[in-house]
């Protein structure tokens, strides 16, 4: 096909990503805003629970101090992503044996239920030890929905999207995550400047968790009513989908994976240090309360999520290698100098600081999702990125607000936790070396 006649499509709302697979605008703009809907509300129902962590603490473990309550809560955190991989498995098989758009909407609904079910919990005082054991069941079920989520909502994404704009596009999956972390750091703010902070403690802080079944219940309905990503119908109807996709793709992809791991390290670690840790960090550490910190986090996220699609832009003129290394050297020059800045007295720099290292997150962000759905072919494509993804949730992501407490509790370095940010941006650096650009090419078939 002549670039003229592509570029005609793509004015007229279509587009070719291989020979015969045109997607009406129309239909792009709903899956753009399925993916971005139900990501949101998985990571709306996925933030709640760190935005809450140091009450969870005192609810669940009252019993420890204050630093051994807040460790275990951010365990609790962390066991959610353990369980990812598994979740990985079972809806990377299903959505690239059944389709994308059955996983997808069931993932969404799943993690509401979990989350709300959060919300339901009995405490310490109530029902003993059961209540922190239920809390780890709970945010299990939470961590197999997330497994099969986010991969899914990319591999559509990025099916459906112009070969010259992927990146773009596929950045909205990205701007859903932040919203969904805007939104959660943006209710518990409200929940807690409405009522006393006995009140918070008592019952209100479940009133975040709740919300997650509404919220879940429309991301099931719009993202049922989508229709499938026309790349897995054309496998579908040519018979080569893959009977066995997870165990394909670790016969004949694996070292795709590592490499799909070692390009989200530095994403898992900047999220979940910047967006979810730093609010703790500035309690606990620097001299914010728990609403000023929570209010930090908001203004992050929103400059965090207005950046976003900009660096996914930015990756389709100028390469995703580019655009991730530019990342990851923010990280390497500005994570320890921005984390002095949130231990003073200075509010306004302390914020600031914060915003700097969220465009450093949202730089990688961007083209991220591009770069992993374009590692993988079409019948492999789910599970391989939901493989690789989940093996930096379990090993970066979820630890990551763990490992930042446990090292400033026990080397006393309170501006230890830049360092693991660091280390990670280089394992990610290292990682590119490996990596071909494949900024406007097509989708493997």
């Amino acid at each position: 096909m002549s670039n003229a006649y592509s570029g005609g499509l793509e004015l007229a709302g279509v587009t070719a990503n291989q020979p015969g697979l045109e997607v009406a605008a129309a239909q792009r703009l709903k899956v753009i805003l399925a993916a971005g809907i139900g990501t949101t509300v998985e990571f709306f129902d996925f933030a709640v629970y760190g935005y809450v962590a140091t009450t969870i603490a005192a609810l669940f473990f009252p019993q420890s101090s204050p630093t051994a309550g807040l460790l275990a809560t951010l365990a609790i955190f962390a066991v959610a992503f353990v369980v990812r991989p598994i979740g990985g498995i079972l809806f990377g098989h299903f959505g690239d044996r059944y389709g994308r758009k059955p996983a997808l909407a069931v993932s969404v609904v799943a993690m509401a239920l979990a989350t709300f079910l959060i919300g339901l919990l009995p405490t310490y005082d109530t029902i003993g030890v059961l209540a922190p054991f239920l809390l780890v069941v709970i945010r299990s079920l939470q961590g197999l929905s997330a497994g099969g989520e986010i991969g899914g909502a990319a591999a559509m994404l990025a099916e459906t999207s112009p070969d010259k704009h992927r990146g773009f596009i596929s950045s909205a999956t990205q701007v859903g995550s932040l919203a969904g972390l805007l939104l959660a750091s943006a209710v518990v703010a409200l929940t807690t400047l409405s009522v006393s902070k006995e009140e918070f403690a008592s019952w209100a802080w479940r009133i975040p968790f709740l919300l997650a079944l509404p919220t879940g219940l429309i991301g099931f309905y719009i993202r049922s009513r989508l229709e499938e990503a026309p790349a897995f119908k054309e496998i579908e109807r040519s018979g080569e989908i893959a009977q066995l996709p997870v165990a394909e793709a670790l016969r004949t992809s694996s070292k795709l994976v590592l490499k799909a791991f070692g390009i989200a390290a530095a994403d898992f670690a900047g999220f979940y240090i910047v967006f979810v840790y730093v609010s703790i960090y500035l309690q606990t550490v620097g001299k914010m309360t728990r609403l000023q910190a929570t209010w930090s986090s908001t203004a992050t996220l929103l400059v965090a999520a207005l950046a976003l699609m900009g660096f996914g832009y930015l990756s389709d003129r100028i390469g995703r290698r580019a655009v991730i290394a530019a990342s990851c050297i923010g990280f390497l020059i500005a994570t320890l100098p921005m984390f002095h800045l949130m231990q003073g007295e200075s509010l306004a720099l302390a914020v600031l600081a914060q915003i700097v290292l969220g465009l450093c997150v949202a730089c990688i962000m961007g083209p991220l999702w591009a770069i992993l759905a374009e590692m993988f072919s079409t019948r492999l494509r789910y599970s391989g990125i939901c493989l690789g993804f989940n093996l930096a949730a379990v090993l970066i992501g979820g630890t990551s607000p763990y490992i930042a407490t446990w090292l400033i509790s026990h080397t006393g370095d309170k501006s230890a936790p830049a360092y693991f940010l660091m280390a990670m941006a280089v394992v990610t650096l290292l990682t590119l070396l490996t990596v071909h650009e494949t900024a406007q090419k097509p989708l493997p078939k």
